[in-house]
């Protein structure tokens, strides 16, 4: 999910297009909050470990 949301967000910002700089801005910032949230020991969707 990180490495989708850096993707898009290069990719906007490279061709100029600002929704997909937005979605990659959105997809990143959860992401993050995932593995950090899965990171510290709190289950993320049922699981322990969400990556």
């Amino acid at each position: 999910m990180i490495i989708l949301g850096l993707v898009l967000l290069i990719a906007g910002w490279l061709l100029g297009i600002g929704l997909l700089t937005t979605a990659g801005i959105i997809i990143l910032v959860i992401g993050l909050v995932l593995m950090i949230a899965g990171s510290v020991g709190r289950p993320v969707g049922g699981r322990r470990w969400y990556y």
